[in-house]
């Protein structure tokens, strides 16, 4: 029973270890070429836009009410999808755009959130977090549109080494328990 057990963790970690060394690699590629991952990740959203258009025309089909909106929806999610795959690097730019915004008001929310969370443990990384935030968001806002070059393909490398990384320690982590 037990090297059965041991068997089947080998065998699943040896697996997760494999994608964990694919995630590094990519995140570190992404990080090495951020404007080529920035437009992939602009043709993933634009993918996903036209799916979700073919949703809500799907939907609109089932009748009911709201059919216009989900109509109206549909063309409008497809539209751009559309465009921002015919126009990669416009659409890399709004991203980069929405980045920036989004940055800004989660830096905000954070900090005020901090202030409100004052006497208690912790509310100091909550007010770091959301400076650190702030300063991001207003980095990127600043020097838009020429941030739309890396800022995107930057973000998701970082992102996918740490995840990679991550996954490679927790893999190896349960061999050891397993062993």
């Amino acid at each position: 029973m037990a090297n059965s057990l041991t068997a089947d963790v080998r065998h699943a970690t040896t697996w997760s270890i494999l994608l964990s060394v694919l995630m590094i690699a990519v995140g570190v590629m992404a990080i090495g070429a951020p404007m080529i991952a920035g437009v992939a990740v602009t043709a993933l959203v634009a993918w996903l836009l036209i799916f979700s258009g073919l949703l809500h025309l799907a939907f609109a089909w089932r009748g009911g009410r709201g059919v216009v909106w989900e109509i109206l929806l549909g063309i409008v999610y497809g539209a751009i999808g559309f465009y921002v795959l015919a126009n990669p690097v416009a659409g890399l730019a709004s991203l980069t755009l929405v980045i920036a915004v989004y940055l800004l008001i989660e830096g905000v929310l954070e900090s005020v959130l901090s202030f409100q969370l004052r006497p208690l443990p912790g509310s100091g990384w909550l007010l770091l977090d959301g400076i650190v935030t702030l300063i991001l968001g207003v980095m990127i806002w600043s020097t838009w549109p020429s941030s739309a070059a890396w800022v995107v393909g930057t973000l998701v490398g970082i992102s996918m080494l740490f995840s990679g990384l991550t996954r490679l320690m927790l893999s190896v982590a349960a061999r050891q328990v397993v062993a």
